[in-house]
């Protein structure tokens, strides 16, 4: 990836660190604003999220009518539910959705019956293994009803007669999902995408959205040699709307990263893209490599988030997930307990560091070359040389001058010298900056 140098350098927006000393915090009451709302495949849960994540960015949200045909799927109908409840024979309500959106079959068709709890127990989710968490489950693909609950709970109910109502409509709308473009010096694109479609679910994916926002807010205004595309849109059917209508625009995406589960403190975890030595694969390893010693780099396959979209054979694009416990792997994934007590501000900080830090890589990786390729620069001589008391700070420092001039041949870009150095990329950038300033690298 040979390229000029880009003006701004170091200072770059995605390499500058976040002004917000708070950034965690900030993440995490966006999170919190976003928890409550029931978001679906398709209706206004879906909107009102967007419309609160507008506040902070200048985001477009767009309509897919229902019925629309994305290549092998189609828009499904909007759902929205009003109220659902079990009550018992006594009237006394043993099932409340208001009390936590889990409680229904996320998409659920409506019913109002009253049943044996023998056969009511056909549509109740529990987890067994698990029996003090609601499930989530959903069913936006094909019509039924249903409701989540704990499973000690369902176990402590006695046999009778129940009321079972879920006020809940299906019908013909749209699916929305927001789009905001960060425009930089070049038209080529760095997609970031995020799930919009979970209900209440803080790490699944709550977190991602946030983060991805408050990236976005960074971002605006600030000088970029990329552009920065942010999709939030429904699993699966969001991404293949938003690719139906772009597939031209799909040629400018140089780089991609699908953000999921980024507020616990597992990981962090990196899937490859389906192409396995993308340039963002590399810049995420090695990202990862140095940010923390219980990093997981995975190869791709076609389980998971969108990134198994915009991996797809048609479009191929060079697009990894990022996360911090991978999905399905945690306990509390897609249960109740995925809270806003399971995700901590200090976690969601640090996500975003490491993002930064990906994006830094991609912003600002070139290929530098010596102004004097024979023999080893004296770098006292230039007033580079960091002192002498053998400390490991300054053996790092000198080592990455030596690294960087020894490399600087235009046949090594930045990144291959930060790999081979086995030096954080951000570290010896700032020592390219200071060698270019002293005219030991050309600019």
């Amino acid at each position: 990836m040979k390229s000029a140098v880009v003006e701004g350098g170091a200072g770059s927006a995605p390499c500058a660190p976040s002004r917000e000393a708070d950034i965690g915090d900030k993440i995490y009451q966006l999170v919190k604003d976003i928890f409550p709302f029931c978001r679906s495949v398709a209706g206004e849960g879906v909107r009102e999220t967007l419309r609160r994540l507008k506040q902070e960015i200048d985001l477009v949200i767009r309509e897919v009518p229902s019925g629309t045909e994305v290549y092998d799927w189609t828009i499904p109908r909007e759902w929205t539910v009003r109220d659902a409840f079990i009550r018992n024979a006594s009237g006394d309500k043993v099932l409340d959705f208001r009390a936590c959106n889990l409680h229904v079959l996320n998409h659920s068709a409506p019913i109002h019956a009253r049943m044996p709890l023998r056969e009511l127990r056909d549509h109740i989710f529990t987890l067994p293994d698990q029996p003090d968490r609601i499930p989530y489950r959903k069913s936006a693909y094909a019509q039924s009803w249903g409701f989540c609950m704990a499973h000690r709970q369902l176990m402590a109910l006695p046999d009778g007669d129940y009321e079972a109502v879920i006020d809940s409509s299906l019908e013909d709308g749209s699916l929305s999902y927001g789009e905001y473009l960060h425009v930089g010096a070049s038209d080529e694109e760095v997609l970031l995408s995020s799930h919009i479609c979970h209900p209440s679910l803080a790490n699944d994916n709550c977190s991602g959205l946030a983060l991805l926002t408050l990236l976005a807010r960074h971002l605006a205004g600030q000088r970029t040699r990329y552009s920065y595309r942010f999709i939030f849109a429904p699993g699966t059917i969001g991404a293949l709307a938003w690719l139906a209508r772009n597939e031209a625009n799909t040629k400018r995406i140089r780089h991609g990263l699908v953000v999921s589960c980024v507020g616990d403190g597992g990981g962090p975890t990196y899937k490859k893209s389906r192409r396995g030595s993308a340039f963002i694969d590399r810049a995420a390893g090695h990202v990862l490599r140095h940010a923390s010693p219980g990093s997981a780099i995975l190869d791709f396959s076609p389980y998971g988030y969108d990134e198994r979209q915009f991996c797809s054979p048609g479009f191929n694009l060079p697009v990894g997930l990022f996360q911090r416990s991978l999905f399905g792997t945690f306990l509390e994934y897609h249960t109740s307990a995925d809270n806003l007590d399971f995700v901590q501000p200090e976690h969601l900080a640090s996500s975003y560091s490491m993002i930064q830090a990906i994006l830094c890589v991609i912003e600002n990786n070139f290929t530098p070359v010596g102004t004097l390729l024979k023999g080893e620069r004296q770098l006292g001589r230039h007033g580079l040389y960091v002192g002498g008391d053998g400390s490991p700070a300054t053996q790092s420092a000198n080592m990455a001058m030596l690294w960087t001039l020894n490399l600087a041949d235009g046949n090594h870009t930045l990144l291959d010298i930060a790999e081979r150095a086995d030096m954080p990329f951000a570290e010896l950038l700032s020592v390219a900056r200071r060698l270019q300033a002293h005219g030991l690298l050309e600019p």
